[in-house]
């Protein structure tokens, strides 16, 4: 099953159940994708799913962070229960020696010169990482790869 008709299949079943939290949440997701297929006029992928679920993620941790920084603790919490829902939608995540792995891997794909071909060694790793990893921690190693070459 497609991500995608995951989604849908699990918002009909928070509507049944009456999970509103779930179901706003989730209706949320849907809006999001139907606005890149909208936007750009394609049919999305999983990949191009994960990569909105992807930053939607990233949005929730910034504004917990900044609900945290503010004292609007019930702001926060509502920001949490959306990640958990939103992280559920996620493939499993890799270790750090599996990340250190790859960024090894796409290292010695692109041969880089130094740290100026960051880019190109980031896109690779990306590409294979794509939802399974954090892609600030990837960033780091990538610049502590390239900062010996």
């Amino acid at each position: 099953m497609s991500s995608k008709a995951q989604i849908t299949e699990d918002m009909k079943n928070a509507m049944r159940a009456k999970d509103t939290v779930k179901l706003g949440t989730i209706r949320l997701l849907t809006a999001a994708i139907k606005q890149k297929e909208v936007d750009e006029r394609v049919e999305v992928t999983d990949s191009m799913v994960l990569a909105i679920i992807e930053k939607m993620i990233k949005q929730r941790k910034d504004s917990i962070s900044q609900f945290e920084a503010g004292g609007r603790q019930d702001l926060a919490d509502i920001e949490k229960t959306e990640l958990v829902i939103l992280s559920a939608y996620m493939p499993a995540a890799l270790s750090d020696a599996e990340i250190a792995a790859e960024v090894a891997a796409a290292v010695a794909q692109v041969n880089p010169s130094g740290p100026q071909d960051m880019g190109k060694v980031m896109a690779i790793v990306k590409s294979n990482t794509l939802g399974r990893a954090d892609m600030t921690v990837v960033s780091g190693l990538v610049k502590a790869a390239l900062a010996n070459k």
